[in-house]
């Protein structure tokens, strides 16, 4: 089977491509990398505010938030163009894809253009306050408290794992504002200034090294956010929940893609068992292809599945992790040497093709994680797609 696009859809993909050729910034403007997931280089910056400006940032939004009005084909043929070219078109991801993205559905026009638009056009960063010590995939057991004071929320609580925290401006916060509710009930989402007296952020390392410092401890005591910072209803943070995540997921599948077919083109097998797995990795990475298409088209015809992209991500992800562990395996020792990251920018979308494969399976298990875990798509697909009993 060979999937292809109308006119219209190759026409919108040629001009995107032609805009890439022609601003690119060169391996040298590009030479100061970004130090976490919501640090910017000052060249970095300049790249998301001209595709902002001119559209191709987020092409489905309206002209005024970084788009065209682009259709979800077309959405679709914008993010395989950069990931065929393994284009980053933000360094602060959760920013653009999540945050930016929830405030533009769930919250006011005020907030839109006081914070979503800053964000879209790299003048502020943000990072998402969600994990918690003890809340982590069960979100809905967070404690972190904001209690209502006249105008403002007094927030106190700990969140973990924020990716980011220390170089954001902002953070899109979920709280408790009812601790009397039904635990999925009573939350709320706030947008907290990391400026703010109260806010302490811990960076922490991890296995890339002590140089190397994204993940975060962030400690709220006694922050005063003001009452209109509130995103969204009062009480009704879980809606904003699974839109923020559905907003990760929607095409998350082709990073998972992308990582499968970049272990198909690195990798040869040299013996029989070697071969037969092989075989598994490229008919799995054509399996992923042709259930997001299928996911695609639905999409493209108003019809949400939720169900269906939980397949998605349990299926990508993983597939994407056992082909790396096999990798690793049979390139042995070899797998674990770290040569010095030499591509240019333009090469690291979703990996940098120039580190081990130790590199690459160790990272494969944040795709397990990262906007729902395999477990808990397990929970969705046994419910909504088997019809099995919650117990």
């Amino acid at each position: 089977m060979k999937l292809s696009f109308d006119t219209e859809v190759e026409e919108f993909r040629a001009e995107f491509a032609a805009f890439l050729d022609a601003n690119l910034p060169t391996e040298a403007e590009a030479a100061e990398r970004s130090r976490s997931t919501a640090h910017l280089p000052e060249w970095a910056r300049r790249w998301q505010r001209l595709q902002f400006d001119e559209g191709w940032l987020l092409p489905g939004n309206p002209p005024e938030f970084g788009g065209r009005n682009a259709g979800v084909i077309q959405q679709f043929v914008h993010r395989e163009e950069l990931s065929r070219r393994r284009i980053c078109h933000s360094f602060n991801p959760q920013g653009v894809g999540i945050i930016a993205a929830s405030l533009l559905s769930f919250g006011t026009e005020e907030q839109k253009h006081r914070w979503a638009v800053p964000i879209l056009r790299a003048e502020l960063t943000a990072a998402l306050g969600m994990s918690e010590p003890g809340a982590g995939s069960d979100l809905a057991s967070l404690r972190t408290r904001a209690e209502l004071d006249g105008d403002h929320f007094t927030v106190n609580g700990q969140k973990v794992w924020t990716s980011g925290a220390h170089d954001a401006d902002v953070l899109l916060t979920f709280v408790r504002t009812d601790p009397d509710a039904p635990k999925h009930k009573g939350i709320s989402v706030l947008i907290v200034p990391t400026d703010t007296p109260g806010v302490t952020r811990r960076p922490f390392a991890s296995y890339t090294g002590p140089d190397h410092k994204d993940f975060n401890e962030v400690f709220f005591e006694n922050v005063r956010v003001p009452a209109e910072n509130l995103v969204g209803p009062l009480n009704q943070g879980w809606r904003v929940a699974n839109g923020s995540l559905g907003h990760e997921r929607t095409l998350m599948w082709l990073g998972e893609a992308e990582r499968l077919e970049a272990a198909v083109r690195d990798f040869r097998p040299t013996n029989a068992l070697d071969k037969d797995w092989y075989a598994t990795l490229v008919m799995d990475l054509q399996a992923l292809r042709l259930l997001g298409s299928a996911a695609l088209a639905r999409a493209a015809r108003g019809e949400q599945d939720v169900p269906a992209l939980s397949v998605l991500k349990v299926f990508g992800s993983e597939a994407a992790q056992q082909a790396l562990e096999h990798v690793l395996d049979a390139a042995g020792a070899d797998g674990l040497d770290h040569p010095a990251p030499t591509a240019p920018y333009h090469h690291m979308a979703f990996d940098d093709d120039s580190a081990s494969w130790f590199h690459r399976y160790a990272r494969s298990f944040g795709g397990t994680i990262a906007g729902g875990t395999s477990e808990i798509q397990r929970t969705i697909i046994a419910e909504r797609v088997l019809g099995l009993p919650r117990r």
